[in-house]
């Protein structure tokens, strides 16, 4: 004999199980939303639940909406910037140099170095 589970092969909540037991599903009607790629989702919704204006696409991500002629634009993505760009937006160049000179100058001056 090889071990004492009495019900072995089962599970937690094995079995069958149907609406007797869940209760019974809401009514639901199927929405159709269209994105900028031309693909379709059709999510469906309670009758009573209110429906969003968009969906976002499960194929390409985009957002669809529900008019199949005019679908949402995608989104802008705005390219990535680097710490160095985002100084370079703040900063000019005569304020980069001023900056290196006054630290230089700094520095120099820990170190009682008159040379230039």
């Amino acid at each position: 004999m090889a071990g004492g589970n009495a019900i072995r092969g089962t599970r937690v909540g094995a079995g069958p199980m149907g609406e007797s037991e869940r209760g019974e599903s809401a009514p639901r009607r199927r929405v159709s939303y269209w994105c900028a790629n031309g693909h379709e989702v059709r999510p469906s919704f309670a009758l009573d639940a209110e429906e969003p204006e968009t969906w976002d696409c499960p194929r390409c991500g985009l957002p669809a909406g529900k008019d199949q002629e005019s679908p949402p634009d995608p989104p802008r993505n705005e390219p990535y910037k680097t710490h160095l760009a985002y100084v370079k937006e703040r900063r000019s160049d005569a304020d980069g140099e001023a900056i290196l000179a006054e630290a230089l100058a700094k520095l120099r001056a820990q170190r009682g170095d008159t040379a230039s």
